[in-house]
């Protein structure tokens, strides 16, 4: 199927420094249009796995009483948002930080909303555990926890376009490939994350909303 998603990755990209995702641009204003909803009005907002750093430099821009963190585990992806971040010329972003959402030590110790795009099937199910994990250390109580990509539903038909992505994912790793949304509920709420809203987006994806329990 031609119309199947592809995936990206920093350290495939080429050249210099600066990377570009070109989903990134296809589905910042959708997904923007959904942070409006949940967002705080002011604090820290805490992104993983920011790949090219296009999305944060966006959410920035729109979002100017805001402290925006940035994060990767990748090098790659590093440089490419600080040169990002570097040229928009924006007070409101900080240095990207290396966070492997595996690890304990995240080298931040709170976060008033968290999100994540577009990571959870390009990695192995233990990454989501320690995003949860993550999460339930540093949100404070009631703060989101905002999820974009392609996932699996029991009672909504898979695309095909999605199922061929998903078969393309576990072909190059199989600890990779598309979740289920009642496993991700579930384990949020293991680690003490609620969950609040399925927002459906544009080709295919979908936006999963969490908050952190007071529990």
């Amino acid at each position: 199927m031609t119309d199947a998603p592809q995936p990206w990755f920093a350290s495939e990209a080429g050249g210099a420094a600066k990377r570009h995702a070109p989903a990134a641009l296809r589905n910042r204003d959708a997904i923007a249009a959904v942070l409006r909803d949940i967002l705080p009005e002011r604090g820290v907002v805490l992104e993983l796995a920011s790949g090219s750093g296009e999305h944060i430099v966006h959410f920035a821009g729109l979002f100017p009483a805001l402290e925006w963190q940035p994060s990767d585990p990748d090098s790659d992806a590093l440089a490419s948002i600080a040169t990002w971040s570097g040229e928009s010329g924006l007070p409101n972003i900080g240095a990207p930080l290396a966070i492997n959402v595996q690890a304990d030590d995240w080298s931040i110790d709170h976060a008033d909303a968290m999100l994540c795009i577009n990571m959870v099937h390009i990695s192995p199910w233990e990454a989501t555990i320690g995003l949860m994990r993550g999460a339930a250390r540093l949100l404070a109580t009631n703060a989101p926890l905002y999820l974009y990509g392609p996932y699996i539903r029991p009672d909504v038909e898979t695309s095909p376009s999605n199922l061929v992505f998903d078969q393309s994912l576990r072909n190059r790793n199989r600890a990779w490939g598309l979740r289920q949304v009642d496993d991700m509920i579930d384990l949020a709420r293991e680690n003490g994350i609620i969950f609040c809203n399925l927002v459906e987006m544009p080709a295919n994806n979908i936006s999963l909303i969490f908050k952190r329990s007071s529990g």
